[in-house]
């Protein structure tokens, strides 16, 4: 993905941009974690709630920013043209800068009560929690949207016609950004309406907006990096904005529940949101699918860890961990505790962060035209978040589960010192997980800003590659992962998303009621320990398969064709003769050999039959098309 387009260029703007409000959303967060651990920290400068505000709305801000350098980046690619006008993409950058800074100068003054308010109106700040900002930010956001989306939309083609699947699930989801947020400008002294709309912002516009960008992003990328056909990606974009659109517009009256709805909107908000997940493990899926179509070496693989880490966590923590508190009687005890904190942190950062996060690690190699690098930092940085995150999801996940017994069932005092002590242990485990994430944190910046350093020329590249080497055999952890057993690692998944599911449902036996919360502390470690466990190994296995098969195309890559082997067909051998000869000369290769084909016929049949017998254990690569002449280049893969 070469910067065709000047447009692109300024997609690095976007993502330095990025880059400094994550460095400070990872600071209030690690921030936090020792406020919880010592809530005389800072007294009288920054309370929890302000310092949790700046949390939340830098995380909001800096996906939002990573978003519009991801657009910029791809955009002109789908549209084949650049934006205009130009002036227009630098007012969005500047004026992003002046919201965070307005944001950052208004939300402190919640802790001195200072609202802004003109008659009904919170002007300054208004503490909705997770819409903390007041009423302009709100405006400002507002136009930033709407600036946003006409820009995006002006890449596109003109003629409606010609649009692809790509083209509606992007302009679907930038004119969501914009259209969703007007309802935050809704303001009434009802609380039930107050709390009706702030549900409706923080549901379509994360959990539907946000995932239709999520799956058509990640589509396009996956089928630049692999050569996966478009049409292809098209359909799975198309079925996943889809279901996401079909359970998210009915999904969201599962918060009605707390605010005096009609009691059948417990049933169908269950329902609906319980489908949600679908869409998500559509997407996982088709990263599975999609990474099988490369053919030669992709020279960014952080860029694909953050990607599949993306929609692995998209999976797992927005569609397991939200199946797990969604039915109403799941609900009424996890709602308002830590395993709410849970779900956010795993489904906000470890879906949409890392996407954003594996788009700048493409965008910014490009910019800077760098061939290759060493990616040994990316790669580090991926797994101690990863690791981090889990950790955080774990902490969260154990202290919830405290507290929804010490506090909701034996009704202990919050601010009486009763509820802290029984979550002692979760806060000392959160410090040390967000300390992992810290420094994933910091080496993830460093990376991505000194990349340069650590560039491998084409010229230098060829001396790096000696070292891929074929081989005879390849271990079981590094064997190519078949559908059957990726469905199985997600089936594995799931059945602990409902182990914990079912212990969050055992509060409401009578045992529990008495007092013995046995069964759900036990049920809900066993849930939540196998996720968290099964959820790594997964990740570990995927990639081990990965970086196997990109090794072994290395080998392929490295390989002088005149030194391969040749199978002349020429001679006017029948089809059956000619498959027969070529998966005879395949068994003797080692991974990583590859042989010639040569034909005066189009061998594409060959190729069908070969993905029949083999799979995708094997590369195809045309050498010569026609029309007197076919060669073609068959490598032995993972």
């Amino acid at each position: 993905m070469d910067f065709q387009y000047k447009t692109q260029h300024f997609s690095y703007r976007f993502f330095m941009l990025m880059l400094v409000l994550f460095a400070f959303q990872i600071l209030f967060g690690f921030l936090l974690a020792l406020m919880q651990m010592d809530p005389e920290l800072l007294q009288g400068l920054i309370n929890f709630n302000v310092a949790r505000a700046f949390h939340l709305n830098l995380g909001v801000i800096w996906i939002v920013t990573g978003f519009i350098g991801t657009i910029l980046f791809v955009g002109p690619l789908l549209g084949q043209k650049d934006i205009k006008p130009m002036w227009l993409v630098k007012f969005l950058f500047y004026a992003l800068m002046v919201i965070v800074v307005w944001t950052a100068a208004t939300l402190p003054l919640a802790q001195k009560g200072i609202a802004g308010y003109v008659g009904n109106t919170p002007w300054l700040q208004q503490g909705k929690e997770f819409l903390e900002a007041g009423r302009v930010t709100d405006i400002l956001l507002l136009v930033g949207f709407s600036i946003f989306a006409y820009l995006t939309l002006f890449m596109f083609p003109k003629k409606v016609k010609r649009w692809n699947e790509l083209h509606w699930g992007l302009a679907i989801g930038v004119c969501g950004l914009a259209a969703v947020w007007i309802f935050t400008l809704v303001s009434s002294k009802n609380l039930d309406t107050q709390e009706y709309f702030r549900w409706y912002v923080v549901h379509y516009w994360v959990e539907a907006v946000w995932e239709i960008i999520h799956i058509t992003l990640i589509g396009f990328l996956l089928s630049r990096f692999f050569g996966a056909d478009e049409k292809e990606v098209g359909f799975a974009v198309f079925w996943g904005v889809s279901l996401v659109v079909l359970s998210g517009l009915i999904g969201n009256s599962h918060h009605y529940f707390w605010i005096g709805t009609p009691a059948f909107w417990q049933f169908w908000g269950s329902l609906f949101s319980a489908l949600e997940p679908l869409p998500l493990i559509f997407c996982i899926w088709h990263v599975y699918l999609d990474e099988k179509h490369g053919v030669t070496p992709i020279e960014n693989k952080p860029a694909f860890y953050f990607i599949f880490g993306s929609a692995l966590f998209e999976s797992v923590g927005a569609g397991v961990l939200g199946f797990t508190m969604t039915m109403a009687y799941a609900n009424i005890w996890e709602h308002g505790t830590w395993l709410t904190a849970a779900h956010g942190h795993l489904a906000l950062f470890g879906a949409f962060g890392l996407l954003v996060i594996g788009a700048a690690y493409e965008a910014i190699r490009k910019y800077k035209n760098i061939y290759r690098f060493r990616e040994y930092l990316g790669k580090l940085s991926f797994w101690l978040l990863f690791l981090g995150l889990l950790g955080i999801m774990g902490s969260f996940a154990y202290g919830g589960t405290k507290q929804i017994y010490v506090y909701r069932i034996l009704g202990l005092d919050w601010w009486g010192h009763q509820v802290r002590p029984a979550m002692a242990n979760a806060r000392v485990l959160l410090g040390f997980s967000a300390f992992i994430f810290l420094c994933g944190s910091l080496i993830l910046i460093y990376d991505l800003v000194t990349m340069k350093n650590r560039e491998i020329s084409e010229q230098d590249s060829k001396v790096f590659n000696v070292e891929y080497i074929p081989q005879k055999r390849i271990g079981r952890w590094g064997k190519k992962m078949s559908s059957n057993e990726f469905g199985t690692w997600l089936a594995g998944i799931w059945f602990f998303g409902l182990v914990v599911t079912a212990g969050v449902f055992s509060f409401n036996l009578n045992s529990v009621r008495e007092g013995n919360p046995t069964i759900p502390y036990i049920v809900m470690g066993i849930g939540y320990v196998g996720l968290m466990l099964i959820t790594l190994a997964f990740a570990s296995r995927f990639l081990s398969a990965f970086e196997k098969r990109q090794n072994l195309l290395q080998v392929l890559r490295n390989t002088e064709n005149s030194a391969l082997q040749t199978i002349d067909f020429r001679n006017g051998n029948g089809t059956a003769a000619k498959e027969e000869r070529i998966l005879e000369v395949f068994s003797r290769l080692e991974h990583g050999d590859a042989l010639i084909m040569i034909s005066d016929k189009n061998m594409a049949e060959q190729h069908v039959n070969l993905h029949k017998v083999l799979g995708v254990g094997f590369a195809w690569e045309n050498l010569e098309d026609g029309p007197e002449l076919w060669k073609v280049k068959v490598g032995k893969l993972n």
